[in-house]
């Protein structure tokens, strides 16, 4: 998979423990707009998407992450390779801890309608809401204002990573 970019705040030179959770995150883009989790409590955009559990085919966690976030149902079919996000920080809960995490980002398409979301209770407090939105707001809303304890790189990441989709024109003629 293409290396898109990297995140590292170089904050864990004093870290004795790493701590690794990749993610697999899906890119559904229709009508100029893209499918996005809004988590209204914090007001910010993800990608739908989450952890790959031990032993699990990347593309098979971003399905199963898709339907259980955003409630949308991915043609397997679909399913072509975007990029990865390398990402290394400090831990937020263990200050001997620092956290590793490879962001995988697949394009694919949905099909149409949407399935009850199977929220975690942290998702379920920050009211995930799925929004096809365009992707200018989506990079504003996670660069301005505050968003609590959300972690400002992750809500760089998304919008990085959107600001390439831009780029490449997947909002213009490209459609996936």
């Amino acid at each position: 998979m293409r290396h898109l970019f990297d995140l590292d705040k170089k904050d864990y030179a004093q870290c004795t423990k790493k701590f690794v959770r990749d993610s697999a995150r899906s890119v559904i883009i229709s009508d100029g707009r893209i499918a996005m989790v809004h988590g209204l409590k914090y007001d910010y955009y993800k990608f739908p998407g989450g952890g790959i559990r031990a032993g699990e085919d990347p593309v098979d966690a971003m399905i199963r992450e898709t339907e259980e976030e955003a409630g949308l149902i991915v043609i397997p079919g679909s399913v072509r390779e975007y990029g990865l996000v390398h990402r290394i920080q400090k831990s937020h809960k263990d200050d001997a801890e620092y956290f590793v995490q490879d962001n995988y980002y697949y394009l694919c398409a949905a099909r149409p309608g949407r399935v009850s979301q199977k929220l975690d209770d942290y998702e379920a407090e920050e009211h995930f809401t799925l929004e096809y939105v365009e992707p200018e707001k989506a990079i504003r809303t996670n660069r301005e204002g505050a968003h609590g304890p959300k972690d400002p790189i992750m809500l760089e990441r998304e919008a990085r990573v959107l600001e390439m989709l831009l780029a490449e024109g997947y909002f213009g003629n490209k459609q996936v």
